[in-house]
């Protein structure tokens, strides 16, 4: 399907063998428009895979393959037709109607000596190129009024081998790139061309040199760096960064090594779209890390390579279920990705990603990958979540960190006993309607949020320290000694100011009892649903929140200075442990080194073998 460049509210379908229609995409409403021979002609020979090309030079014009070239300026209701026969017009190859008693095949599935490959110049309308099913490559630089066969130039390629497709350059008006193949004589190699001169002479890419397995299919040029150029063969994607002399098979996301049979990069976000046979469609994301791909880059050990800016797209959820016949690709990435390359493995000594705030503080360390070639890692983009204190329920607005502020932040890669560095730009949403000072203002309280819970989970953990160590030496005494009943109804206390900050009786969702550990790890979940600022109701309450919560570790500090010192004197003249409050201090230290935020490292390998 093609998209009319027109008008958005219509498409153009094929069926096989040229049964093209202008489709209303809103209301399905669908028109033929393919044209019909003329008089005395018989049907015209139209491919399984009759090719249809839009201009890129003007939104109006499309044209189609059979055995002629056809034109039309007005969406399919007129076409001229600007070409002689452009293929061998072999009789040989025509004799789909002498089945030999077998049943005649009219699907076109049989049709021979076809038009199979069209290409407008982006530089010039008057240029064409067209390739045929039965070897011949033909170009017009008169828009059709006159033809050359610049087949016979092209050496080291059998007679009558299939043209599967011919390109012309976006980037100079002489040059274009066609492949072959031969597969039906038996052979199954690559074969890649390219010419400078307007078909005059062909070089050979280094296609079977760089061991690219499979007959090609589609070679296509990024459309920023004219050196990178991508080739589909029957067994997967090969890239080149070097205008053809070198390839590698691409691998990255577990691309299979399937039959790629069209290529496009999609030119406002640089992404490689790749469709297969029997695979679907592939989306490789951004490929600009491809496009720093240099020479003086690949000589060295590690470098990062281009890195695109991170979009902070809203994280939301919603939408109505629409039942198992209804399909959603993926989200938008809601990571940041950051490109490397690797000359070889790594195999010793660390590899370690680092991410650094504006002020130079260190906010993240992310996986990382050891292969050779480009790797990606990731940045969720998500500070450490806070801390919980254990409850009779789970607290899942607390489940996840604060994002980031847009802003550049520096990435450290440390190899070894090299260090390499790079920015990374995050953005906003191009959608939101809030700024980036809003954004500091949720990002701000949400974190104050999250400070407070990791303050109240310290709080807890001491409350639950004394009582359970109150407790155990309690165990220890006779049951008639006095610091035995002090013990207990120490440890009893301290449960009674726990029960102040945490639920105790089990429920579910809107069913258990809620204290302050619920209250602000739900205004921490609303703050964090929407990263605009935040209303001052939720500016008040989180002040409120958190002297209600200092009230009562207040209480508790109240009740350990008063009872602590006589209890663990007693303790001592009887050579128990003594009972000991950790220090918020050393909480910190004790929890410092949890795991990080970041995600996977590996995304984009762009070498063969490791």
């Amino acid at each position: 399907m093609w998209e009319d460049p027109s008008d958005p509210n219509y498409i153009y379908a094929e069926a096989q063998g040229g049964e093209i229609g202008r489709v209303n995409r809103h209301t399905h409403e669908t028109r033929s428009i393919k044209p019909y021979p003329q008089y005395g002609e018989k049907k015209l020979r139209f491919n399984w895979n009759t090719p249809i090309q839009l201009s890129p030079n003007d939104k109006n014009t499309i044209y189609l393959g059979a055995e002629y070239l056809y034109r039309s300026r007005d969406h399919g209701q007129s076409w001229e037709r600007i070409s002689p026969d452009l293929t061998t017009n072999d009789p040989e190859k025509q004799k789909q109607e002498e089945s030999g008693g077998v049943t005649i095949d009219n699907s076109a599935a049989e049709m021979n000596t076809t038009v199979y490959s069209i290409s407008e110049s982006p530089k010039n309308a008057q240029l064409i190129w067209v390739g045929t099913d039965d070897g011949n490559v033909q170009i017009t630089r008169d828009a059709g009024k006159n033809w050359t066969n610049v087949a016979g130039n092209v050496q080291g390629v059998g007679k009558g081998s299939w043209v599967t497709w011919v390109q012309a350059s976006r980037y100079d008006e002489g040059t274009a790139y066609t492949t072959f193949d031969r597969h039906v004589y038996g052979d199954i190699k690559p074969y890649a061309f390219k010419t400078t001169d307007f078909g005059k002479t062909w070089t050979p890419l280094g296609v079977q040199q760089s061991g690219v397995r499979g007959y090609a299919h589609v070679i296509q040029e990024d459309t920023i760096d004219p050196q990178l150029l991508f080739l589909g063969t029957e067994f997967g994607l090969w890239i080149s960064v070097d205008g053809g002399e070198h390839w590698a098979q691409y691998k990255g996301s577990n691309f299979p090594a399937v039959a790629v049979r069209d290529i496009v990069v999609q030119p406002r976000s640089s992404d490689l779209v790749v469709a297969t046979h029997g695979r679907g469609i592939w989306i490789i994301d951004d490929i600009s890390s491809l496009r720093s791909l240099t020479p003086e880059v690949m000589r060295e050990e590690a470098a990062f390579v281009a890195v695109p800016p991170a979009i902070q797209w809203m994280e939301v959820n919603g939408g109505w279920p629409q039942g198992s016949n209804s399909y959603t690709g993926p989200e938008r990435p809601s990571e940041a990705s950051i490109p490397y390359y690797q000359r070889t493995r790594h195999i010793f000594g660390d590899l370690k990603i680092e991410i650094f705030d504006q002020q130079g503080k260190l906010v993240d360390t992310v996986a990382s990958s050891k292969h050779r070639g480009i790797n990606r890692a990731t940045w969720s983009m998500h500070l450490k979540p806070p801390r919980v204190p254990p409850a009779a329920s789970a607290l899942f607005g607390a489940a996840i960190g604060a994002r980031g502020v847009p802003g550049t932040y520096t990435v450290k890669m440390t190899k070894g006993d090299k260090v390499y560095n790079t920015q990374l730009n995050v953005v906003l949403d191009p959608r939101a309607k809030f700024t980036v000072e809003d954004r500091k203002a949720q990002f701000d309280l949400a974190t104050k949020l999250s400070q407070s819970l990791n303050h109240m989970s310290w709080g807890v953990d001491s409350i639950i320290g004394v009582r359970d160590q109150a407790s155990a030496n309690a165990t220890k005494l006779p049951e008639r000694d006095p610091l035995r009943a002090k013990l207990q109804s120490l440890a009893n206390s301290a449960d009674n100011v726990r029960t102040k900050i945490v639920a105790t009786k089990e429920g579910g969702a809107i069913t258990g009892e809620e204290r302050l550990r619920e209250y602000m790890g739900g205004l921490y979940g609303d703050v964090m649903q929407y990263e605009g600022r935040p209303t001052d109701s939720q500016v008040a309450r989180a002040d409120v929140l958190s002297r209600e919560l200092d009230d009562v570790i207040r209480e508790f500090t109240t009740l350990t200075n008063q009872q602590l010192p006589a209890i663990n004197r007693e303790l001592q003249s009887k050579k128990l442990t003594p009972i000991k409050v950790i220090s918020e201090q050393e909480w910190q230290k004790e929890h410092a080194d949890e795991s990080s935020s970041g995600a996977s490292g590996e995304g984009m390998r762009r070498y063969e073998r490791d």
